[in-house]
């Protein structure tokens, strides 16, 4: 997430890029038939309706517990708190309409505050959604952070968000925060992820579903068993932040995600955090696609996918597209440390590497000098070890441009600091796309929740490898 806390697993960040043009009006290509395809913000009536669950109203909070009724529309102008030992079930097609006015006199921006369970369970033809105001949803608001987002307490035992689309978050935190209050974040340094989880015995699940529009990071755990699939996420991230961004304590399945354009990469693998009491992280990240991460970053940090500080992961068959750096692993020559390097036993390879032929519009000479993906994929980078990561890679260089040859998307148009989504993209690969070959086809791993995580009555399964680069497949 973009933060500046002292903590160790937090970092600094600082705003300097102009506001960039963002088209709110559209929906998301995806893989998956189960994606989202109503568009949340077409003209629509937004007057409150009542939902049917248990509410408890105070100045400044919101305690709701029982269930919203498919269809309701909700006006949020204070913290929504889900009270421990308490549940709320949300239906198909309910929209949350959130205030960007903040609450009481400090105007602390809005928070979903899940002390207990959370269960968003929207539809293919009928998503969730939680955004702003209508007339804020313009492209001079994309990355302002109106409002805070989703807050799971060490309470939080479960939280699904499946078809679920939530954006305009990523607010600071101020004094009079729930989250700085209760010292998850701290007022003045950080700013909200999309969602934060921190109970390490909690199980979440994010599937089927978009976060878009957020100052901060889209997915910031930090405890829990979590299965994250089948998602698109876009403009996550201003001057930095990721789209996954896991600490320790965290024990997950991250498979069939696209990830367009991340500030800085689009998977931050860390187990920063480690401690007697919160356990190593260990993470499966394969068959997702990756595009244009990195190039918007404040500085040079990243750039597709981070490895670092003792995590095990196994990070295979994933497609990268015009990203500014491979998979980076620093301080590997100390590995199996919280202090030093990813674990060891990780496995990173047997990814592709597509680059177009385009120069980023942001360069630093001071730095690496990168203008072109392919210029950053063979770039002597000190994070990367080329003798154990990606070894069996499919890697472009300035004299073979590799193209996964998308049935629509143009690696060589789009520009490498886009972050538009157009709705006609469409990332199935063609029939001769030459990521249909090279990728792991027997796992050298067992996804952690193969069987499956229940909750709510729901059991969730993290899918098993596909034989081919990326998220779709043919």
């Amino acid at each position: 997430m973009i933060q500046m806390s002292k903590k160790d697993f937090m970092k600094t960040s600082k705003l300097f890029l102009a506001a960039l043009a963002f088209a709110t009006a559209i929906t998301f290509a995806s893989c998956s038939d189960d994606e989202p395809k109503d568009d949340p913000n077409k003209d629509q009536p937004e007057e409150p309706t009542t939902p049917s669950a248990d509410t408890e109203m105070t100045d400044t909070e919101m305690r709701v517990s029982g269930t919203w009724k498919s269809g309701s529309i909700v006006n949020l102008d204070r913290h929504l708190v889900i009270p421990e030992g308490k549940s709320l079930t949300i239906e198909p097609g309910v929209t949350v309409i959130v205030s960007t006015a903040g609450v009481g006199v400090n105007h602390a921006p809005i928070e979903v505050i899940v002390k207990g369970n959370l269960y968003c369970l929207g539809s293919d033809t009928q998503p969730i959604l939680f955004s702003v105001e209508q007339s804020k949803r313009t492209a001079e608001n994309a990355l302002k952070g109106l409002w805070g987002g989703f807050v799971a307490t060490e309470t939080c035992a479960e939280m699904v968000f499946d078809h679920t689309i939530i954006e305009y978050t990523g607010a600071q935190v101020i004094e009079g925060s729930p989250a700085a209050t209760a010292g998850i974040y701290t007022a003045g340094d950080d700013a909200y992820p999309q969602i934060t989880t921190t109970n390490i015995n909690g199980s979440y699940v994010v599937t089927n579903s978009v976060l878009r529009n957020g100052w901060s990071d889209a997915i910031y755990l930090m405890g829990g068993r979590a299965i994250i699939t089948n998602n698109t996420f876009a403009a996550n991230g201003f001057s930095g932040g990721e789209a996954v961004n896991l600490k320790a304590g965290v024990i997950a399945d991250v498979a069939g995600n696209i990830m367009f354009s991340p500030n800085t990469n689009g998977l931050k693998l860390s187990s920063s955090g480690q401690s007697e009491n919160r356990g190593q992280a260990k993470v499966n990240a394969y068959n997702n696609t990756i595009i244009n991460a990195g190039w918007r970053r404040d500085g040079e940090k990243g750039g597709c996918i981070y490895v670092e500080k003792n995590v095990l992961v196994n990070v295979v068959n994933n497609l990268l597209v015009n990203c500014k750096f491979r998979a980076m692993t620093p301080s590997y020559k100390t590995p199996n440390t919280p202090d030093g390097g990813y674990d060891d036993k990780s496995i990173i390879d047997y990814n592709f590497y597509a680059s177009g032929s385009q120069r980023s519009s942001i360069v630093y000479p001071e730095e690496s000098n990168v203008a072109y993906a392919y210029e950053g994929y063979n770039y002597n980078h000190k994070s990367y070890n080329s003798a154990v990561v990606d070894v069996h890679s499919l890697i472009s260089t300035a004299d073979k441009l590799l193209d996964p040859m998308f049935v629509n998307f143009n690696i060589n148009e789009v520009a490498l600091t886009e972050y538009i989504y157009n709705d006609a993209w469409d990332f199935h690969l063609s029939v001769n796309s030459p990521a249909l070959e090279g990728a792991l086809t027997v796992a050298p791993f067992t996804p952690y929740f193969a069987s499956g995580l229940t909750l709510g009555g729901i059991t969730y399964v993290s899918p098993s490898l596909a034989p081919y680069f990326g998220a779709c497949g043919k």
